[in-house]
């Protein structure tokens, strides 16, 4: 009898085990309590029984403690990774915790634009709120020395693109992002250069490509924009780029480039000195990159803004030529002023 009776308690504990068991198994298949997509963050070394709790006091999820009783179970307590995460309406606790094992945090992007400076890309920076800042406590100096770069100015060597970030990335980590990919398009240009080029460097080669960045927006001409800077710089000529003189003023040009401006000399004034100037004056994209290292010479050594809406430019060999078509252009702009 007592046999019997000792059975018959293991079968009702057995049977409530497995009731319970099922009970347990449906909550975890039962969607949290969400009506739309909805955005969480864990921050780094919290416990997932703080991280159950948040969950359970925005009402999304209820018996928090299951959840982390489930993730002892199976060990995903340990696996659980900091970050902004989305979760969707019908995510269950089992695909929650999947979820935050996975790492798949939500992605922000962060732009930087063919032709920017670099402070530019400071300004950008500073204004992005899901960034780390670091950036603000180091000068430029210090920035390239913390990138292993020390001595070289920062200007030019970021490429512009768009860069994909977690929250919580450092400013520092999207920069060195860019700046490795500059490194990577630069050689690949560099490697495809012609030959017979009046530079000798691929360093060359990105400052005349922020200079041809600065003077057009449109690929087609990029390439004969540079041939007129190449052929200049095969004859010794000055480039007079108003661009780089522009650059050289920094936050003192108001928009209005002087004769004065043009006849005060300086390292980038290429009204007064040959050659290059120190550095590059902007972000040059790809497809500058590749007309400074393959430029289309046609014997071209002056062009002009057409006026047109299209930003196009008039190409001329001769001094004529070119004041021929400066005269159009002022024409064409006197013309669009009286309409």
């Amino acid at each position: 009898m007592k046999l019997r009776w000792t059975l018959v308690a293991l079968l009702i504990a057995s049977a409530g085990l497995f009731a319970a068991y099922g009970v347990f198994q449906r909550w975890l298949a039962t969607p949290l309590a969400l009506q739309q997509t909805e955005q969480f963050e864990i921050p780094p070394g919290q416990p997932l029984a703080a991280t159950a709790g948040e969950l359970a006091k925005r009402g999304w999820l209820d018996r928090p403690r299951w959840l982390v009783a489930y993730a002892r179970m199976t060990g995903a307590d340990a696996r659980v990774r900091a970050g902004e995460y989305a979760i969707p309406p019908g995510t269950t606790p089992r695909r929650l915790l999947e979820l935050f094992e996975s790492g798949n945090v939500v992605q922000h992007t962060v732009t930087f634009v063919e032709g920017w400076t670099f402070r530019d890309i400071r300004r950008v920076l500073e204004r992005e709120p899901r960034l780390e800042h670091r950036l603000a406590t180091l000068s430029d100096a210090e920035l390239m020395r913390t990138l292993g770069e020390e001595g070289q100015a920062p200007e030019g060597l970021f490429f512009p693109d768009t860069y994909v970030f977690g929250k919580g990335t450092s400013d520092l980590e999207v920069l060195k992002q860019a700046r490795s990919r500059m490194r990577d398009e630069l050689a690949a240009a560099w490697k495809d250069r012609v030959t017979d080029l009046p530079i000798t460097t691929a360093y060359e080669a990105l400052i005349l490509a922020s200079i041809v960045e600065k003077e057009t927006a449109l690929e087609a001409e990029r390439p004969r924009i540079a041939g007129v800077f190449t052929t200049r710089l095969r004859r010794g000529m000055l480039l007079q780029t108003d661009p780089t003189v522009i650059y050289g003023l920094g936050p003192k040009f108001d928009g209005n480039l002087r004769r004065t401006d043009l006849e005060r000399d300086g390292p980038y004034n290429t009204y007064t000195r040959t050659g290059l100037p120190p550095t590059p004056i902007a972000l040059p994209g790809a497809e500058a990159l590749r007309a400074a290292v393959r430029p289309d010479e046609r014997g071209d050594i002056y062009f002009v803004a057409t006026g047109l809406p299209d930003g196009s430019h008039t190409f001329s060999r001769t001094l004529g030529e070119h004041e021929a078509a400066i005269s159009q252009y002022l024409a064409r702009l006197r013309q669009q002023r009286g309409k």
